[in-house]
Protein backbone atom coordinates (compact mmCIF):
# COMPACT_ATOMS: atom_id res chain seq x y z
CA UNK A 1 0.00 0.00 0.00
CA UNK A 2 0.66 3.20 -0.51
CA UNK A 3 0.95 6.02 3.05
CA UNK A 4 0.73 9.53 2.38
CA UNK A 5 2.37 10.91 5.64
CA UNK A 6 2.87 14.47 7.24
CA UNK A 7 4.67 14.87 10.46
CA UNK A 8 4.66 17.92 11.99
CA UNK A 9 6.87 19.02 15.62
CA UNK A 10 7.10 22.67 16.91
CA UNK A 11 8.77 23.62 19.72
CA UNK A 12 8.31 27.06 21.60
CA UNK A 13 10.35 28.13 23.99
CA UNK A 14 9.55 30.38 27.37
CA UNK A 15 12.78 32.60 26.60
CA UNK A 16 14.90 32.77 23.73
CA UNK A 17 17.34 29.92 23.00
CA UNK A 18 20.65 30.55 22.36
CA UNK A 19 21.86 27.33 20.77
CA UNK A 20 20.18 24.39 19.92
CA UNK A 21 21.50 20.42 18.77
CA UNK A 22 18.85 17.83 17.50
CA UNK A 23 18.89 14.59 16.61
CA UNK A 24 16.27 13.71 13.67
CA UNK A 25 15.22 9.83 12.91
CA UNK A 26 12.67 11.34 10.59
CA UNK A 27 12.90 9.79 7.27
CA UNK A 28 12.08 5.79 6.56
CA UNK A 29 14.72 3.26 6.78
CA UNK A 30 15.22 1.69 3.47
CA UNK A 31 14.08 -1.49 4.37
CA UNK A 32 13.15 -4.57 2.11
CA UNK A 33 9.48 -3.59 3.31
CA UNK A 34 9.21 -0.74 2.22
CA UNK A 35 10.73 2.26 0.11
CA UNK A 36 9.85 5.96 0.16
CA UNK A 37 8.88 7.29 -3.08
CA UNK A 38 9.11 10.91 -2.13
CA UNK A 39 10.14 12.33 1.32
CA UNK A 40 11.44 16.34 2.15
CA UNK A 41 12.05 17.63 6.06
CA UNK A 42 11.91 21.54 6.31
CA UNK A 43 13.91 22.60 9.44
CA UNK A 44 15.92 26.15 10.00
CA UNK A 45 19.01 25.89 10.89
CA UNK A 46 21.74 23.33 8.96
CA UNK A 47 20.96 19.50 8.72
CA UNK A 48 24.06 16.82 8.25
CA UNK A 49 22.88 13.96 7.04
CA UNK A 50 24.66 10.27 7.92
CA UNK A 51 23.46 6.47 8.22
CA UNK A 52 23.98 5.38 12.38
CA UNK A 53 25.56 2.25 13.82
CA UNK A 54 21.69 0.42 13.51
CA UNK A 55 21.15 1.52 9.33
CA UNK A 56 18.95 4.38 10.56
CA UNK A 57 19.11 7.44 8.37
CA UNK A 58 19.19 10.49 10.91
CA UNK A 59 19.91 14.03 10.65
CA UNK A 60 21.95 16.15 13.18
CA UNK A 61 20.02 20.20 13.32
CA UNK A 62 21.75 22.87 14.22
CA UNK A 63 20.84 26.13 15.24
CA UNK A 64 22.95 28.65 16.13
CA UNK A 65 21.06 31.80 16.45
CA UNK A 66 18.65 33.08 18.76
CA UNK A 67 15.38 31.33 19.13
CA UNK A 68 12.44 31.37 20.31
CA UNK A 69 10.98 28.58 18.43
CA UNK A 70 11.46 25.44 15.86
CA UNK A 71 9.44 24.05 13.32
CA UNK A 72 10.59 20.69 12.08
CA UNK A 73 7.78 18.99 9.30
CA UNK A 74 7.99 15.95 6.88
CA UNK A 75 5.88 14.53 4.45
CA UNK A 76 6.07 12.23 2.01
CA UNK A 77 4.70 8.94 0.01
CA UNK A 78 6.42 5.65 1.46
CA UNK A 79 5.18 2.42 -0.51
CA UNK A 80 5.57 -0.74 1.63
CA UNK A 81 5.17 -4.29 0.54
CA UNK A 82 3.99 -7.31 2.85
CA UNK A 83 7.02 -9.67 3.64
CA UNK A 84 5.21 -11.91 6.35
CA UNK A 85 7.05 -9.53 9.01
CA UNK A 86 10.56 -10.54 8.10
CA UNK A 87 12.39 -7.44 8.49
CA UNK A 88 16.11 -6.31 7.63
CA UNK A 89 18.94 -7.98 9.66
CA UNK A 90 20.76 -4.75 9.79
CA UNK A 91 24.61 -4.09 10.14
CA UNK A 92 24.69 -5.21 13.61
CA UNK A 93 24.79 -9.43 15.26
CA UNK A 94 21.20 -9.51 17.24
CA UNK A 95 23.69 -10.38 19.78
CA UNK A 96 23.93 -7.08 19.98
CA UNK A 97 20.12 -6.80 21.39
CA UNK A 98 20.54 -9.18 23.94
CA UNK A 99 22.46 -6.36 26.62
CA UNK A 100 20.00 -4.40 28.71
CA UNK A 101 20.24 -0.36 28.74
CA UNK A 102 18.87 1.95 31.23
CA UNK A 103 15.69 1.56 29.52
CA UNK A 104 15.02 -2.38 29.38
CA UNK A 105 16.66 -3.47 32.16
CA UNK A 106 14.44 -6.44 33.84
CA UNK A 107 14.17 -6.91 37.62
CA UNK A 108 13.52 -10.12 39.36
CA UNK A 109 9.40 -9.29 38.50
CA UNK A 110 10.04 -9.21 34.49
CA UNK A 111 12.36 -12.23 34.50
CA UNK A 112 9.47 -14.00 36.10
CA UNK A 113 6.99 -12.64 34.04
CA UNK A 114 8.84 -13.20 30.95
CA UNK A 115 9.61 -16.75 31.98
CA UNK A 116 5.92 -17.95 32.82
CA UNK A 117 4.44 -15.81 29.61
CA UNK A 118 7.09 -18.42 27.36
CA UNK A 119 7.64 -21.75 29.01
CA UNK A 120 4.18 -22.89 27.56
CA UNK A 121 5.84 -24.05 24.17
CA UNK A 122 9.04 -23.54 22.23
CA UNK A 123 7.65 -22.35 19.15
CA UNK A 124 9.67 -19.09 18.03
CA UNK A 125 6.70 -17.76 16.24
CA UNK A 126 4.07 -18.67 19.19
CA UNK A 127 6.54 -17.75 22.24
CA UNK A 128 6.74 -14.14 20.47
CA UNK A 129 3.01 -13.81 19.76
CA UNK A 130 2.48 -15.13 23.53
CA UNK A 131 4.90 -12.82 24.60
CA UNK A 132 3.03 -9.72 23.49
CA UNK A 133 -0.05 -10.57 24.10
CA UNK A 134 0.99 -10.82 28.50
CA UNK A 135 3.06 -7.48 27.85
CA UNK A 136 -0.55 -6.18 26.41
CA UNK A 137 -2.44 -7.63 29.73
CA UNK A 138 0.22 -6.31 31.90
CA UNK A 139 0.24 -3.00 30.98
CA UNK A 140 -2.75 -1.41 30.39
CA UNK A 141 -2.90 0.86 27.39
CA UNK A 142 -3.09 4.70 28.85
CA UNK A 143 -2.20 8.09 27.61
CA UNK A 144 -0.95 10.93 29.55
CA UNK A 145 0.65 8.75 33.00
CA UNK A 146 4.22 8.08 31.82
CA UNK A 147 7.10 9.40 30.59
CA UNK A 148 9.72 8.99 27.55
CA UNK A 149 12.34 8.30 29.85
CA UNK A 150 10.35 5.79 31.86
CA UNK A 151 12.37 2.30 32.27
CA UNK A 152 10.62 -0.14 31.61
CA UNK A 153 10.13 -2.30 35.07
CA UNK A 154 8.27 1.17 36.18
CA UNK A 155 6.31 0.93 33.27
CA UNK A 156 5.02 -2.99 34.40
CA UNK A 157 4.91 -1.94 37.96
CA UNK A 158 2.39 0.44 37.05
CA UNK A 159 0.22 -1.74 34.90
CA UNK A 160 -0.44 1.23 32.59
CA UNK A 161 0.99 3.26 29.65
CA UNK A 162 1.92 4.00 25.66
CA UNK A 163 3.31 2.03 22.49
CA UNK A 164 6.70 2.96 24.25
CA UNK A 165 5.79 1.44 27.69
CA UNK A 166 4.46 -1.86 25.49
CA UNK A 167 7.83 -1.99 23.36
CA UNK A 168 10.06 -2.00 26.60
CA UNK A 169 8.21 -4.20 28.65
CA UNK A 170 8.58 -6.16 25.61
CA UNK A 171 12.05 -5.88 24.92
CA UNK A 172 13.01 -6.36 28.79
CA UNK A 173 11.42 -9.37 28.87
CA UNK A 174 12.57 -11.06 25.99
CA UNK A 175 15.85 -10.60 26.63
CA UNK A 176 15.92 -11.26 30.23
CA UNK A 177 15.00 -15.20 28.36
CA UNK A 178 17.86 -14.72 25.74
CA UNK A 179 16.06 -13.30 23.11
CA UNK A 180 17.17 -10.50 21.36
CA UNK A 181 14.77 -7.63 20.43
CA UNK A 182 14.76 -3.94 19.20
CA UNK A 183 12.58 -0.93 19.41
CA UNK A 184 10.86 0.52 16.08
CA UNK A 185 9.76 4.00 15.96
CA UNK A 186 7.83 5.04 13.20
CA UNK A 187 4.22 5.90 11.44
CA UNK A 188 0.94 3.57 11.72
CA UNK A 189 -1.74 3.85 9.60
CA UNK A 190 -5.24 3.00 10.91
CA UNK A 191 -8.13 4.28 8.68
CA UNK A 192 -8.78 6.88 11.16
CA UNK A 193 -6.97 10.83 10.48
CA UNK A 194 -7.98 11.04 14.57
CA UNK A 195 -6.08 8.64 15.58
CA UNK A 196 -2.74 9.07 17.01
CA UNK A 197 -0.54 7.74 13.67
CA UNK A 198 3.05 7.99 15.12
CA UNK A 199 3.99 4.66 16.53
CA UNK A 200 6.18 2.07 18.41
CA UNK A 201 6.56 -1.35 18.14
CA UNK A 202 9.13 -4.42 18.68
CA UNK A 203 11.36 -6.29 16.23
CA UNK A 204 12.32 -9.63 17.65
CA UNK A 205 14.47 -12.40 16.62
CA UNK A 206 13.60 -15.83 15.95
CA UNK A 207 16.44 -17.60 14.60
CA UNK A 208 18.37 -17.46 11.36
CA UNK A 209 15.73 -19.28 9.57
CA UNK A 210 12.83 -16.96 10.29
CA UNK A 211 14.41 -13.71 11.42
CA UNK A 212 14.29 -10.41 12.93
CA UNK A 213 9.61 -10.35 12.75
CA UNK A 214 8.01 -7.16 13.88
CA UNK A 215 5.12 -7.54 16.38
CA UNK A 216 3.02 -4.60 17.45
CA UNK A 217 2.34 -4.73 21.18
CA UNK A 218 -0.11 -2.34 22.04
CA UNK A 219 -2.38 -4.15 18.82
CA UNK A 220 -1.10 -7.54 19.81
CA UNK A 221 -0.38 -8.38 15.80
CA UNK A 222 2.24 -8.19 13.22
CA UNK A 223 3.28 -5.32 12.50
CA UNK A 224 2.78 -5.26 8.22
CA UNK A 225 1.85 -3.54 5.80
CA UNK A 226 0.00 -0.61 7.33
CA UNK A 227 3.63 0.28 9.02
CA UNK A 228 6.19 3.13 8.52
CA UNK A 229 9.15 2.15 9.90
CA UNK A 230 11.73 5.16 10.59
CA UNK A 231 14.06 3.91 13.08
CA UNK A 232 15.48 0.56 15.24
CA UNK A 233 17.74 0.84 18.45
CA UNK A 234 17.75 -0.72 21.47
CA UNK A 235 15.74 1.23 22.83
CA UNK A 236 13.36 4.61 22.84
CA UNK A 237 16.60 6.54 23.35
CA UNK A 238 18.28 5.19 19.69
CA UNK A 239 15.39 5.64 17.81
CA UNK A 240 13.61 8.80 18.85
CA UNK A 241 12.19 10.65 15.80
CA UNK A 242 13.56 13.78 17.68
CA UNK A 243 15.72 14.28 20.66
CA UNK A 244 18.35 17.09 21.60
CA UNK A 245 20.13 19.63 23.85
CA UNK A 246 19.67 23.16 24.09
CA UNK A 247 21.17 25.89 25.93
CA UNK A 248 18.64 28.37 27.36
CA UNK A 249 15.08 29.09 26.31
CA UNK A 250 13.62 27.99 29.99
CA UNK A 251 10.20 26.09 29.74
CA UNK A 252 9.10 24.19 27.31
CA UNK A 253 6.29 23.49 24.83
CA UNK A 254 5.78 20.80 22.30
CA UNK A 255 3.42 19.92 20.06
CA UNK A 256 3.45 17.66 17.28
CA UNK A 257 0.82 16.75 14.92
CA UNK A 258 0.76 13.53 12.40
CA UNK A 259 -1.74 12.53 9.52
CA UNK A 260 -1.31 9.25 7.87
CA UNK A 261 -3.75 8.42 5.10
CA UNK A 262 -3.64 5.92 1.75
CA UNK A 263 -4.47 8.94 -0.61
CA UNK A 264 -3.14 12.80 -0.66
CA UNK A 265 -7.10 13.46 -1.09
CA UNK A 266 -7.86 11.62 2.83
CA UNK A 267 -4.63 13.33 4.06
CA UNK A 268 -6.45 16.60 3.36
CA UNK A 269 -10.04 16.03 4.87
Amino acid sequence: MQMHIRHETRYRYERPVKYSVQSLHLTPRRDPSQRALSWSIAAPGRRLEQVDAYDNISHLLTIEEPHREIQIVVHGIVETADSEGRQDDGPLSPLAYLAPTALTAPNDDLRAFAHQALDRTDDPRARAQLLAEAVFDAVRYKSGISDVQDPAAIAFKSGEGVCQDHAHVYIASARAVGIPARYVSGYLYTGDTSDAASHAWVDVWLGSEIGWQSIDVTHKRPAVRTYCRLAVGRDYLDAAPVRGVRQGGGAEKMEANVLVAESAQQQQQ
